[in-house]
């Protein structure tokens, strides 16, 4: 499939580039000069709104890429070589590293995008000459604007969309992975001085195993990160399911009220309920004040700086956050499961846990498998859990770059960005973050029964 693909994708080049230099070589003036002058080719022809929104085009990108970009992207080989410095007890501004990152990637950006607009202006320069050598008519420039809020109405209405998610969300992932390779950190930190390019030296860093440096420390964090994600997600998950039967079944009485008491604790605000939740559980809260005062104990119960002790709390306090959302959409799902296949089982002679087994966790998977996929990504991701909980604690000796024993990926990120200012590292665990993410997204994925036999089980 990946030797297609990639046999397509140059056959199709190769053809762009074929199709280009036949429509030089075979075109008349007007075409030919488009290829310098973009839309003077469509204008001549009397197609205005194209060939001005063409010719618009490339004076926009000459005056950006002359105006501002080309400053940034002649230095982007280097990110800069003057440092900022004093003369004469003046500060003299020197290179700017995370202007010339941020502005020569968009500046790449743009010229890839003006190439792609400016193979649009040959080809659109071809068809019409086309058309005119087998006597068709061209479009009204009437007609032509009208499309954009007919035919053509869904690039109107997504332009501004994309435009928003390049600029918010696929610029800045292509900035930190850049970053990446960097080392971009406090002692590199822009303006004052200059970071530069370093090439594989930081994923080096982080892969070396040896001793109690980052890569130790990164294979426990992440061993953590899958435990935590596996125990949250299906603690959750199963408990939610059996809460929701409990309170659905015949004879229980106030139904309404154990559903609200349950809901009521993701009604609070995390940030509230779980920095309340952590206060109780310290040295000198209130659990261990009132074991002591019992004399159940002798001394504090080191809930939060014993390190297993520590996860094991995280993970049954995430039950406690958790089961709610669960028991909410099992609810719904255990009303709609049709009763006769329940009548008939009763008929076979199946008991409570072979109807469990058999019926109603087979069809409680295929409806909520894709939630469950979430619930899993969004644990692996999962930082206000941890760090309104334990901040990442306890602090470790053995662990390095700040990260403490309960640490996910996601929360080192965190202290190392806003803590440490180790941008360099930070990003590379990013990058790490998004694949240990999609890798484990894409084995549950696989595995989920609504993926795996849809159709056998409809």
């Amino acid at each position: 499939m990946a030797k297609n693909k990639n046999r397509k994708s140059s056959a199709s080049f190769k053809e762009n580039i074929a199709e280009i230099g036949t429509t030089f070589k075979e075109g008349d003036l007007k075409t030919r000069l488009s290829f310098i002058i973009m839309g003077i080719g469509p204008v001549m022809r009397g197609q205005y709104v194209k060939g001005f929104a063409y010719l618009l085009s490339e004076i926009l990108f000459f005056w950006y890429f002359f105006g501002f970009g080309l400053q940034y992207l002649s230095k982007f080989g280097t990110l800069g070589n003057v440092e900022t410095h004093t003369e004469n007890r003046l500060i003299v501004y020197g290179d700017n590293s995370f202007l010339i990152l941020l502005y020569g990637l968009l500046t790449i950006v743009i010229i890839a995008a003006f190439i792609y607009i400016w193979r649009m202006n040959v080809r659109e320069n071809y068809l019409e000459e086309q058309k005119l050598k087998k006597g068709l008519k061209l479009e009204k420039n009437s007609k032509v604007l009208g499309s954009l809020l007919d035919e053509n109405f869904d690039k109107t209405l997504l332009t501004l969309p994309v435009l928003g998610i390049f600029v918010f969300t696929v610029l800045p992932i292509i900035f930190m992975i850049c970053v990446a390779f960097t080392n971009y950190d406090k002692q590199h930190q822009s303006p004052a001085h200059l970071f530069t390019w370093v090439g594989l030296k930081n994923f080096k860093s982080l892969f070396s195993f040896g001793g109690n440096g980052l890569g130790a420390t990164f294979g426990k964090v992440l061993i953590w990160t899958l435990v935590w994600a596996f125990f949250a997600t299906l603690t959750s998950y199963f408990l939610g399911i059996l809460v929701a039967l409990l309170i659905n079944k015949k004879g229980i009485k106030f139904k309404k009220l154990w559903r609200t008491i349950l809901v009521m604790t993701i009604a609070v605000p995390q940030f509230v309920s779980l920095l309340y939740v952590s206060k109780l559980f310290t040295d000198t809260g209130i659990i261990n004040g009132w074991l002591l005062k019992l004399h159940w104990i002798t001394s504090p119960i080191p809930f939060w700086t014993n390190p297993t002790l520590a996860k094991v709390m995280i993970i049954l306090i995430n039950i406690w956050v958790g089961i709610p959302y669960m028991m909410l959409i099992a609810t719904g799902i255990l009303m709609n499961i049709p009763a006769d296949l329940y009548e008939s089982a009763k008929i076979d002679g199946a008991n409570g846990w072979q109807m469990f087994k058999s019926i109603t966790l087979p069809y409680m998977l295929f409806v909520t498998g894709p939630f469950l996929l979430t619930q899993f990504t969004g644990n692996l991701n999962n930082f206000n859990v941890i760090y309104l909980l334990t901040q990442g604690g306890p602090k470790s000796m053995k662990m390095a770059g700040n990260a403490g024993e309960t640490d996910l990926l996601v929360t080192w990120l965190y202290k190392m960005t806003v803590n440490d200012t180790n941008y360099k590292m930070a990003a590379v665990i990013g990058i790490m973050v998004f694949i240990v993410t999609a890798v484990t997204s894409l084995i549950v994925y696989n595995a989920l029964p609504s993926v795996k036999d849809e159709e056998g089980f409809q």
